[in-house]
């Protein structure tokens, strides 16, 4: 039987359908936002850290009622969008920049801060929009920001996200089939930023602190998302570096992308080739990933 509709992955059937019209008009009192809440309750439907997926069921209750299959009641009150506060550029907040060269002995001990919260969050946002070549960017899916500091100064950044769903030199390098990506996925972490700041002059800074963070970001996933991370993986563009820090932190290359969104209809080269680089955080990874 072909589904009716497909959205995120999640199957939606003629039955489906037939529920989801029952539950509404079970509910003729429940507002929109109710009803995908119902609807989450009684399929199960959450995420890794126990919440409701409530916003991706709202969005696919909305496309069954455009499609008419189903009829929402009107809508009560526009809800302002979650995202909306991102899309404005992060607010600077000054630091000293004074030049700092030294040893990574000499600046010991470094302290990695979680950036969460106004204070850290906002001084995050404003190093990386400022000083990294790609600017911020809100992370999509589960994230991790770090802060870190040495001398009271911040003087490096790492920013970690939800992986993307397809990267074939990744894939078979894992060794994952279809079902097994689509289950296990949470547990892979892309590194999106990595910022040393432009007046820190510290010989294997870098790659001391991937170190660092590659000891604790597993606990601190699970600290926020009640899951761990086994691997993590970033892409480095190749027509600016090399790899260098990534590989003397015992990171793997494993290939490159293809150049292609992962919206693209087409296999058209239209963005610059990157290198993937991945970083097992437990032995028996692939045992762990490619199982369901």
């Amino acid at each position: 039987m072909e589904p009716i509709v497909t959205y995120r992955r999640k199957a939606v059937y003629a039955e489906d359908v037939q529920f989801i019209n029952e539950l509404i008009a079970a509910n003729p009192s429940s507002s929109r936002w109710k009803l995908s809440k119902q609807l989450c309750e009684a399929w199960g439907w959450v995420q890794p850290n126990g919440q409701l997926k409530d916003m991706v069921c709202r969005s696919l209750m909305l496309e069954l009622h455009r499609g008419g299959h189903i009829q929402l009641p009107e809508i009560r009150r526009k809800m302002q969008n979650p995202l909306g506060k991102h899309r404005a550029r992060p607010k600077t907040v000054e630091v000293d920049t004074s030049q700092m060269s030294t040893t990574v002995k000499g600046i010991r001990p470094l302290q990695v801060v979680l950036a969460q919260g106004r204070t850290y969050a906002g001084l995050y946002n404003s190093l990386i929009e400022q000083h990294h070549y790609l600017g911020y960017c809100h992370p999509v899916g589960e994230q991790m920001k770090y802060v870190v500091y040495a001398q009271d100064r911040p003087v490096a950044c790492f920013g970690f996200s939800s992986a993307p769903r397809h990267i074939a030199s990744r894939d078979q390098y894992i060794g994952w089939n279809q079902e097994h990506r689509k289950v296990n996925l949470p547990y892979l972490a892309y590194n999106t930023r990595f910022l040393i700041l432009p007046w820190v002059h510290i010989p294997h800074l870098a790659s001391h602190l991937l170190g660092i963070i590659a000891r604790r970001i597993s606990e601190d996933w699970m600290q926020r998302y009640h899951h761990p991370v086994y691997l993590l993986e970033t892409f480095v563009d190749t027509q600016r570096f090399s790899g260098t820090c990534y590989r003397a932190a015992n990171w793997q290359y494993v290939g490159v992308t293809k150049g292609v969104g992962k919206d693209s209809r087409t296999q058209i080269v239209d963005r610059s080739i990157k290198a993937v680089w991945v970083y097992p955080l437990v032995k028996d990874f692939r045992d762990r990933m490619c199982s369901l």
